[in-house]
């Protein structure tokens, strides 16, 4: 059985009279452990798909089976809980709340989960160590460089352990060389822990680091194809 499954879904946005098919039957399945790229020009429905598929948004129709569970059809509350154990965000625009230092905006996950503000703060530095960002924990993201709080905020999507990482364009506020860090990074925590990664992007480079790439156009799937470079060492 796959890890994710994703099984004729769709997203109609409805205006009046007139409506727009965003997401158009879309089937598909994630591996558990695999980095998969979702590639597409803007406005091609990956960002609704990416959103549908983390429960962001609700599809249409269809079902999105995440080890088993039917993600639409839990209940609100059975639902948040499910994607706060379970997944962690990393946006374009990070999503750092700008009073609160690194390490303060870190630890918000393990709260939400199981309160309690020493074992989120343990959790938090421990993270925040891993990614080289030690010295940076006292910080807020405004005394911080893009690729620091693009880290602050890869970390903040770690610190509960989930299964599942949704990126939304990570690399897109960074320059090529800083982007290409991230990527590396990510790829690193891909290999040594085994997490599900599912990116969004409309760059070739960065899609070139998942083990396959699901290329998108018009709410449909144009093809999904196997990319064995990253796992090679062999990264343009």
């Amino acid at each position: 059985m796959a890890f994710i499954s994703v099984q004729n879904l769709k997203k109609v946005y409805s205006s009046g009279r007139s409506a727009f098919e965003a997401l158009k039957g879309l089937d598909f399945d994630i591996h558990k452990g695999e980095i998969l790229s979702i590639l597409g020009p803007s406005g091609c429905g990956k960002s609704t798909l990416l959103n549908c598929l983390s429960g962001i948004d609700d599809p249409t129709e269809g079902k999105v089976l995440i080890d088993g569970v039917d993600l639409h059809a839990l209940a609100d509350d059975k639902k948040t809980l499910f994607r706060a154990e379970k997944m962690g965000f990393v946006f374009q625009f990070y999503n750092l709340i700008p009073v609160l230092s690194a390490v303060e905006n870190v630890e918000m996950p393990v709260f939400a989960l199981s309160p309690g503000e020493k074992k989120a703060r343990t959790q938090a530095l421990d993270v925040l160590k891993r990614l080289g960002m030690e010295d940076r924990c006292s910080y807020f993201p405004s005394q911080l460089s893009g690729g620091e709080r693009q880290r602050v905020s890869i970390a903040r999507a770690l610190v509960h352990r989930p299964q599942i990482i949704w990126a939304d364009e990570p690399t897109g506020a960074l320059d090529t060389q800083t982007g290409e860090m991230i990527m590396d990074l990510l790829l690193d925590l891909n290999r040594s822990d085994g997490l599900t990664f599912v990116i969004v992007t409309h760059d070739e480079r960065i899609a070139r680091y998942s083990d396959r790439i699901l290329r998108m156009d018009s709410g449909t799937i144009l093809g999904i194809e196997q990319n064995a470079r990253a796992r090679q060492g062999e990264l343009p």
